[in-house]
């Protein structure tokens, strides 16, 4: 038996009353990662709740995998564990690389200059003002600071994905052994949070305000413009781009981590070095393997969300949980507040400012596709935005993930 487990990982015994441990080899961990996200897939796929809400599929999958992880291990069975730390430190750096590259020049053009500054001001005044919050409120009810950020920006603003890179800086400050699991409940519950909150602010604004839908504004999607195919060929090439890209993020990345007082994670480097080629390619005229770069954007979100989840532990949760929850229901009112009173005011106080407020709202409280979700379910009802729709979700995402590590970095200093 043992000449057969050790060609799927090791053994340890456990001594002195401790737990027996196995640790799955890489590849096993990365099938079991596979069977996360076919089973997340299958679950939201059936649930009404989930597709609602918005919850992304490793996420769910992962927590109930976690959850089975800990009684096994709790009831003394055995401890597992698994060798994800190269292909999860790879998935992240590939994810927001993809991210950086949706970043493109036509962007801004197509929406103006005036607004897309207010877009980005809204989005790092809403960062900064979830870390204040965060902090002053976790102060008041005795909450670790670096626990109080992974319930602010780190997991509103930056979902799941940012939460649990920020943990791994944190944890290396000095942060408390149980940051990254803080982090990563926060953002899922920050989905939630998000999805409940953007609808009935939007109503309200439109409500309010007797705003409506321009019938003139129709979807791209009503063009006669062929739609790109995926191909072997084509994603080959997306596929070696995105690795020569995220070794030109390498020099980006020590760059921005030598300067004074900055904690840099490396994604930073891959995302800035995605948007940089992407705007090369443009500017000459090259093709820039959208829908292929789309497709790995989504492999390499769902794979590193799943080896995050599977190898977190939510027993390290109970102990904050009550402090936690009032954290995230201050995050709920200052997300409401910010909506109604800056970002609509902000956008242009019309039909487009106020679906917009709603997907403020999504990735302001949780991730872009929730931003996306929010933005979707508002238009299906009160009619079409095209800035709303194609411009507004992802520009904001992208300086949200360019801002928000730079702030927790700064700020986190104050802590160590």
């Amino acid at each position: 038996m043992e000449h057969l487990a050790k060609y799927f990982g090791t053994f340890t015994a456990g001594s002195e009353g401790a737990v027996s441990t196995f640790k799955f080899e890489y590849l096993t961990s990365l099938g079991i990662a596979a069977i996360v996200i076919f089973l997340g897939r299958f679950l939201v796929s059936k649930s009404k709740f989930l597709q609602k809400y918005a919850i992304p599929a490793p996420v769910v999958s992962g927590l109930i995998f976690s959850v089975a992880i800990a009684l096994i291990k709790g009831t003394g069975i055995m401890g597992l564990q698994f060798d994800v730390s190269v292909t999860k430190d790879l998935a992240q750096n590939i994810f927001f690389l993809a991210v950086g590259y949706g970043f493109s020049a036509s962007l801004v053009n197509h929406a103006g200059g005036k607004l897309i500054f207010r877009i980005a001001f809204a989005a790092c005044l809403l960062i900064t003002l979830q870390n204040i919050v965060g902090i002053a409120i976790g102060k008041a009810v005795g909450l670790n600071p670096f626990l109080a950020l992974q319930c602010s920006s780190a997991s509103m603003s930056g979902g799941v994905g940012t939460a649990a890179a920020m943990g791994e800086k944190f944890l290396e400050m000095g942060a408390p052994a149980n940051v990254t699991e803080v982090g990563v409940a926060a953002g899922t519950m920050g989905n939630i949070m998000g999805s409940l909150i953007g609808g009935p602010v939007a109503a309200f604004l439109i409500s309010r305000y007797q705003l409506k839908s321009d019938p003139h504004d129709t979807p791209e999607a009503g063009s006669k413009e062929k739609v790109a195919i995926l191909n072997d060929g084509r994603m080959i090439e997306a596929f070696a781009l995105t690795l020569l890209i995220a070794a030109l993020g390498m020099p980006i990345y020590f760059l921005l981590d030598n300067i004074p007082y900055i904690e840099m994670p490396k994604f930073i480097g891959c995302l800035f070095a995605g948007a940089i080629v992407r705007n090369i390619l443009e500017a000459g005229k090259r093709d820039c393997y959208v829908k292929e770069m789309a497709a790995i954007e989504h492999m390499f979100l769902e794979l590193y969300l799943a080896l995050v989840l599977m190898t977190i532990d939510i027993t390290k949760l109970v102990p904050v949980a009550g402090k936690m929850g009032i954290v995230l229901l201050a995050q709920a009112v200052l997300m409401t507040l910010f909506a109604l009173f800056i970002s609509f005011n902000l956008f242009g106080r019309n039909y487009g400012a106020a679906v917009m407020s709603a997907g403020n709202c999504g990735w302001g409280c949780g991730s872009g596709p929730n931003a996306v979700a929010n933005t979707k379910a508002v238009m299906d009802v009160y009619g079409y935005h095209h800035i709303a729709w194609i411009l507004y979700p992802s520009f904001a995402v992208i300086v949200d993930d360019i801002y928000n590590p730079i702030f927790l970095s700064l700020i986190s200093n104050l802590f160590k």
